[in-house]
């Protein structure tokens, strides 16, 4: 049976990457978008910005205990995508999102479901990090205290405790948890900010280029603990790092132009991709 691709290439001729990319608008996601064991299903998802359409059509699972990394170049719509994952694009003005998003079964867009506690449920780290202009200890314990988790000091303690052990920053703070988090270290501050949310209890994190600030030390640090977290949290990761991308996840999304392009286990989409343009943009030729 004749792909997208060889279908378009006969019509088009020697029809560049981003011509054929033009052309087809996602008519047909290459690879098996769902999982047996989905946190998060999204279908037909598309954004506007008032008259322009930045997301066309995505259906796309996260699966549970997996990372899921979106990659593509600028402008592609993935970091748009991760937003609508725990309506983040709510906060601007004039953007629009269609289709379907459920978590466990609910949809996140439904008029009843208050976007806070969804935020909790769903957390983002994101590109540059931005711990709150508290001390490392508040930092932590903010999301706690406001979503009323825990009853007394000795239990938001252990709380922040394990908090930051499980964001493997612990042992470098733990002397100095009056501290303010903003005179930490860049790799540090990201992992605070991942220690807070990981403190509110999600079930996904979300991760905006979580390193693209840090250098390769700090990022190795981080990649580390994306690794380890999947045990626990569901993980989707927008990264411009297609190395980073095959360290830490298992499978891989390749956007281009809004359009989900090819989804599959992350070792086949770099060693053999099936679409074009996956191709392309994996070994250089645009992006």
């Amino acid at each position: 049976m004749s792909t997208v691709v060889e279908v378009m290439e006969k019509t088009t001729g020697a029809m560049s990457s981003a011509e054929l990319a033009g052309e087809q608008h996602s008519r047909a996601t290459v690879g098996d978008f769902t999982v047996a064991d989905a946190r998060m299903t999204c279908r037909d998802v598309e954004v506007w910005y008032g008259p322009k359409k930045a997301i066309k059509g995505v259906s796309l699972d996260i699966g549970k205990n997996e990372v899921l990394s979106m990659i593509g170049p600028s402008g592609c719509g993935k970091s748009t995508f991760l937003r609508c994952l725990n309506r983040m694009n709510d906060t601007i003005d004039g953007c629009r999102v269609t289709g379907s998003i459920l978590l466990d079964g609910q949809d996140i867009y439904d008029k009843s479901l208050d976007p806070v506690p969804l935020r909790a449920r769903v957390g983002m780290v994101f590109q540059k990090p931005n711990p709150f202009p508290k001390s490392i200890y508040e930092n932590v314990a903010y999301g706690p205290r406001i979503h009323g988790l825990t009853n007394n000091r000795a239990e938001l303690d252990a709380l922040v405790e394990s908090s930051l052990r499980k964001a493997g920053l612990w042992e470098e703070v733990k002397d100095r948890l009056d501290q303010p988090g903003t005179g930490l270290s860049g790799g540090q501050q990201q992992r605070l900010c991942i220690a807070r949310t990981i403190a509110v209890s999600p079930e996904v994190i979300l991760m905006d280029e979580p390193c693209s600030a840090l250098d390769p030390i700090a990022t190795a640090i981080v990649e580390e603990l994306i690794d380890e977290l999947r045990s626990q949290y569901s993980i989707a990761i927008v990264t411009h790092s297609m190395q980073q991308a095959a360290r830490v996840s298992q499978r891989t999304a390749y956007f281009h132009l809004g359009d989900l392009i090819e989804i599959g286990e992350t070792n086949d989409i770099f060693t053999s991709p099936k679409h074009r343009l996956t191709e392309d943009y994996i070994t250089g030729r645009f992006g």
